[in-house]
């Protein structure tokens, strides 16, 4: 398995734990739901429903966030690669390693930390078109690109 194949993975696997958590959470909510409406207590059954309500408005709002992270992720070959960088690049930097994906944060593999960013984020941007040798500047900070995956 590559470098990339492996990044890959890691972070798809981060990408359903948060689908799975999220669901979860969905799923408890709906219940709590369900055995607030038997209750009749009044004010306090009304403000009850109200805060389930606001708390499952909320985790579809982030539910449908990740979804749409994972349909950009799922549009990503794991097997492709290129010298020029762009929407599925694995990107070694002298200010560390990127995944160019979806904004799925930090993680560790293999003692090296890699940071998942969005295709739209400004650092993609910059980094997008070049190639290993060339370096970009973001708010004052130079990235030299050392390799491309």
């Amino acid at each position: 398995m590559t470098w990339k194949q492996k990044i890959y993975c890691h972070y798809k696997q981060i990408l359903f734990g948060k689908i799975s958590r999220l669901q979860n959470i969905l799923d408890d909510l709906k219940e709590s739901g369900a055995n607030e409406t038997k209750s009749t207590a009044g004010d306090k059954h009304e403000t009850a429903l109200a805060m389930l309500q606001i708390e499952q408005a909320n985790t579809r709002s982030q539910m449908d966030e990740v979804l749409l992270q994972k349909d950009a992720y799922e549009k990503i070959d794991p097997l492709v690669s290129s010298d020029i960088i762009g929407k599925g690049s694995v990107v070694q930097t002298n200010r560390g390693y990127f995944f160019i994906s979806a904004a799925l944060g930090k993680t560790i593999l293999d003692e090296k930390i890699f940071v998942a960013i969005s295709s739209q984020s400004p650092l993609a941007q910059k980094l997008s078109g070049h190639k290993t040798g060339d370096s970009v500047e973001l708010n004052g900070n130079r990235f030299i690109i050392e390799s491309v995956l």
